[in-house]
């Protein structure tokens, strides 16, 4: 593993889960916008860490595994800590249909790869919109979790769009492995 600043920020990325996590449930009036502050700053990360390994040229094996593995964890482990202090079924099923989608894209990317043609399954810019869409949401959620409201609603429009985005992207990449799938 190369310890360049493109892998640092990822790895920084995965460490602020747990803390996202632990302050999450704390009963302080602060914790809402402190969990959505740092779920910002590691949404930044995901955007600066790409930008970083190709402009400093330390794109890496270990960065291209980890970056998008980080994405996931810390999509999903929010999506289960809104869904889990919620218990909304609106709520529910985007988090539902997103976190599905990761698991099956990641299992159809492994697939692809072992047959050699993981390059027709590579992230698109669709891709990166959704991952963008699915963290302003969550920030939103986040922030919004006490306050309630229009930005409520926002979140959980924005939590919507995110999830057609993942199921429009879904069905683009089983598209491109369709003829190996049906082989």
């Amino acid at each position: 593993m190369q310890f360049n600043i493109p892998n640092l920020l990822t790895l920084l990325r995965i460490l602020l889960i747990p803390v996202i996590a632990a302050l999450y449930y704390l009963p302080f009036h602060w914790v809402p916008a402190t969990t959505a502050i740092i779920f910002t700053i590691a949404a930044i990360t995901d955007w600066l860490d790409g930008y970083l390994a190709r402009s400093l040229n330390q794109t890496s094996s270990f960065g291209r595994f980890l970056d998008p593995v980080a994405d996931k964890l810390i999509i999903a482990v929010v999506l289960v800590l809104l869904v889990s202090d919620h218990h909304l079924p609106y709520l529910s099923l985007p988090a539902a249909v997103i976190i599905g989608r990761e698991i099956v894209i990641s299992a159809l990317r492994e697939w692809m790869a072992e047959l050699g043609k993981r390059a027709s399954v590579a992230v698109s810019m669709l891709g990166k919109s959704k991952t963008f869409i699915q963290m302003l949401a969550l920030i939103v959620l986040l922030a919004a979790r006490d306050v309630g409201g229009n930005w409520l609603l926002l979140g959980y429009v924005l939590l919507y769009v995110a999830a057609l985005l993942t199921l429009w992207s879904m069905l683009i990449y089983l598209r491109a492995a369709w003829p190996e799938l049906v082989a």
